[in-house]
């Protein structure tokens, strides 16, 4: 029986987090607006969904270059 509750509450908070935030698409073309100011293009992360702009995008830069810490290879 406490198996069911947990599955049950489980099942319930994975629907709730899944609704789309009031304000999202403001932060979505503030994000999308600040990645290209950078040269870049927002593109999905390729994760599950959280409803939040800046978790479920990231800035891609393409063209650039890997350095490590301090310039030097």
């Amino acid at each position: 029986m406490r198996i069911m509750l947990i599955v049950s509450a489980l099942a319930l908070s994975a629907c709730a987090s899944s609704a789309p935030v009031e304000g999202s698409s403001n932060e979505l073309a503030r994000l999308t607006a600040e990645c290209r100011e950078r040269g870049g293009i927002l593109v999905p992360s390729g994760r599950p969904l959280e409803g939040r702009a800046t978790v479920d995008n990231y800035c891609q830069i393409r063209g650039a270059t890997r350095t490590s810490p301090g310039g030097a290879l």
